[in-house]
Order: C-alpha cells, then sequence, then structure tokens
C-alpha cells in the first residue's frame, strides 16, 4: 500500500524532536516499510534541516508550517493535506486529534484514499492551552471519531470514551508499541553527564504543565539521598516559563540535573541505567515513554490516571495525581527496596514482551488500512 502520515513534527531518529506521537509515527513507519509498503510521512522544515526526501526507507515531504504554539500544527496539516490529494495514497493516517479537524480534505476530495486517525490523547486537557484552543481540541475528539473511515484509539480508555461519548462503533484498540532492547548499551555517554548507573531516578518528557516535572521535583527534595534526580526534555517552543519555574524549584539542589533535549544513544543510556522512571502526569494517551522504561525493565512511578494504570499490571507504583507526599514515599520505596524495585522492572519487560511489540501492533493497524478490523 501507498501510505501517508500527517500529524507529526518530524521523525526523533532524523532530527531530535517531538514526543510521543512523532516517536510512534518512526516505528509505525519503519515497521511498515519492511513489511514492504511505500510509506510517506510529512515533515516541518525545523524537524528535516538537512532536507532530505528518503530516511531508513521512509519518504518524506517537508512543507512549511507557521511555527507558533498554536499554529504550527494546524497550519502544517493543512498544507499536507492539500499536497497529498494530488498523490495515489491508498492509505492517509492523521495522527493527532488536532490535525483530525482536517481529515475532511481527503475525504471529500479523494474518495479512493482510505481515511484514518490515530486518537493518541485528549490534548484539550494539556495545562499549556488556552481557552480557544481547548475548544477547538474538543471539536477534534469529534471530528476524530466521526470524519475517518476508522479510528484508532491507543488506551482501552480512549476507546471507551468514544464508545460512550459518541457512540462509535468505528474505533479499534491499538496501543503504542516499543522495541525489545536486545542488548547492553553500556554507560559513556551517562557519565559525561555526572551520571553513575542506577543512582539516579529519571523523568523523561517535554518540559509542559501537565507532564508534572514541578511535582517530582518538590517531591523529590524531600528525599535525604545522595541519589540524583534527572530531568530530560526540553521546553515547548519559545514558551520558557515552566522552564524556568522548574529551575526556580531546583535551585540550591545540586542533585537535581536537566539535560535538555536528548536521543540516539545517549537516550537509550539515560533510560537503562535509572533507578527508575518518574511520571506523574495529569493527562496521557498511551505514555511512550512509560512503554521505552518497561522495556528496559525499569520500574516506574505514576501517576493513578486510567491511560497509566493499564500499562503496569502490578509492576510499577501509582500514585494520586498532584499527592506530591505520595510521589516523595514512593521513590522512598524505591531506595528502601532496591531488589524489589530491580524485580517489578523485570516482570514490566515481560508485560512488553507479550503485549506491545511493535510487530503486533503493525499487523493490527495493517487490518485497520484493509478494513479487515473487528472489535
Amino acid at each position: 500500500m501507498r501510505i501517508a502520515m500527517i500529524g507529526a513534527k518530524g521523525l526523533p531518529g532524523l532530527q531530535p524532536v517531538g514526543g510521543g506521537i512523532e516517536t510512534h509515527v518512526e516505528n509505525l513507519a519503519k515497521h511498515l516499510v519492511a513489511q514492504g509498503h511505500k510509506v510517506t510521512v510529512y515533515v516541518r522544515p525545523y524537524a528535516n534541516p538537512a532536507n532530505k526526501t528518503v530516511w531508513e526507507g521512509i519518504h518524506l515531504v517537508t512543507l512549511q508550517s507557521w511555527h507558533r504554539k498554536n499554529f504550527d500544527a494546524i497550519t502544517h496539516t493543512l498544507l499536507s493535506s492539500i499536497h497529498a490529494l494530488s498523490e495515489p495514497y491508498d492509505v492517509i493516517h492523521y495522527h493527532g486529534i488536532g490535525p483530525s479537524t482536517l481529515c475532511w480534505i481527503p475525504r471529500l476530495f479523494n474518495r479512493k484514499a482510505r481515511v484514518i486517525v490515530t486518537f493518541h490523547s485528549r490534548d484539550q486537557f494539556h495545562e499549556k492551552w488556552g481557552l480557544f484552543a481547548r475548544m477547538y481540541l474538543a471539536f477534534g475528539e469529534w471530528t476524530a471519531v466521526h470524519l475517518p473511515h476508522a479510528t484508532i484509539a491507543v488506551s482501552h480508555s480512549i476507546q471507551l470514551l468514544c464508545s460512550m461519548m459518541f457512540k462509535s462503533k468505528k474505533t479499534f484498540y491499538i496501543p503504542n508499541g516499543v522495541e525489545i532492547p536486545d542488548k547492553v548499551v553500556g554507560t559513556e555517554d551517562i557519565k559525561e553527564l555526572g551520571l553513575e548507573s542506577k543512582k539516579y531516578f529519571l523523568q523523561l518528557a517535554r518540559l509542559v504543565p501537565h507532564k508534572a516535572q514541578d511535582d517530582t521535583i518538590k517531591a523529590f527534595r524531600n528525599l535525604n539521598t545522595d541519589y540524583k534526580l534527572v530531568i530530560a526534555g526540553s521546553a515547548a517552543f519559545d514558551d520558557v516559563a515552566y522552564l524556568e519555574q522548574l529551575k526556580k524549584l531546583a535551585k540550591g539542589d545540586s542533585r537535581i540535573v536537566f539535560t535538555g533535549h536528548l536521543g540516539g544513544n545517549t537516550l537509550k543510556q539515560l533510560i537503562a541505567n535509572c533507578t527508575a522512571i518518574v511520571h506523574p502526569s495529569r493527562s496521557e494517551g498511551l505514555s511512550v515513554v512509560i512503554l521505552e522504561a518497561m522495556s528496559y525493565g525499569r520500574m516506574v512511578i505514576m501517576s493513578d490516571i486510567p491511560e497509566n494504570l493499564e500499562l503496569i499490571d502490578h509492576s510499577g507504583i501509582a500514585v494520586p495525581v498532584g499527592d506530591i507526599p505520595g510521589l516523595a514515599s514512593a521513590m522512598q520505596w524505591v531506595l528502601d527496596n532496591i531488589e524489589m524495585a530491580e524485580e517489578r522492572g523485570l516482570r514490566a519487560r515481560e508485560v512488553i514482551r507479550r503485549l506491545y511489540s511493535w510487530e503486533s501492533v503493525t499487523k493490527r493497524v495493517e487490518k485497520v488500512y484493509k478494513n479487515k478490523m473487528t472489535n
């Protein structure tokens, strides 16, 4: 099949950029290419500065966007949707509820293409958005379910929402996937960051309020330990107010390390060598970070939102959203029970092996593309 993907900023392996959606698109595209499909991903100029047209078998179309928080995604989606009309795609796959608001373009003007939307998360509840953006994203939930030929939900809770709120019978649960690491990644890069293997907690996420790095820092500062806390990720766009807030919270505590955005082998080492992942986010779809941590055999301390709870299968610790003393207690438990935390991490790896491999995910996505998927 000839498949187009719209909605991602770019591909993290090509240029370190983006978050869970970009990681999802990159891995799904790779596995679809391996199955013999021709996959085109629409990317933005800042995510492809070398203007490459092919990367690891994936075709790239670079189109402009208005690089501002409220307009970057929608302007790029508009240009991508118009461009896709002139191409002989069999499938046009939109990623995210914001981009889904424009999936009517190929539905109306390219009747031959099958249009799919993946509902990754309820973005309207992300704290960075203002009132108008939240209203538009709420509308995006409706379009994600009603306008495409089929909708993919990355979590059971999102699928249930689509079924109950929108009475959808064409929403299919297909989770995010993750590769199972099969080799030791080493420690050379983390040593350059001043870190020692299994002597630090890690929070890996974009620096945006709904990821709740502020809760993690407040909880960690209550611990009497020589372990470090690594905050890995960068601020979104030109909004550095939250980053400045986090640095104020961490001021005076040399144990707290900000690394900025990392990728490649450095990122793998950072995940593989941490004591535990801390992920107290207030809103998620199905967290790629949690899946990756589990694939490396790392235990996860997370918020108790439904999208997180369906992942861990008794392999992690769930804490109520915003419960800073509870978060500190969970981190202290890990410090006091290192061997048990390691055992839970190994259990988590087996959960990933059984349920979340990219091979399994790709086969199910292919069935949706071919209209052969059943709930």
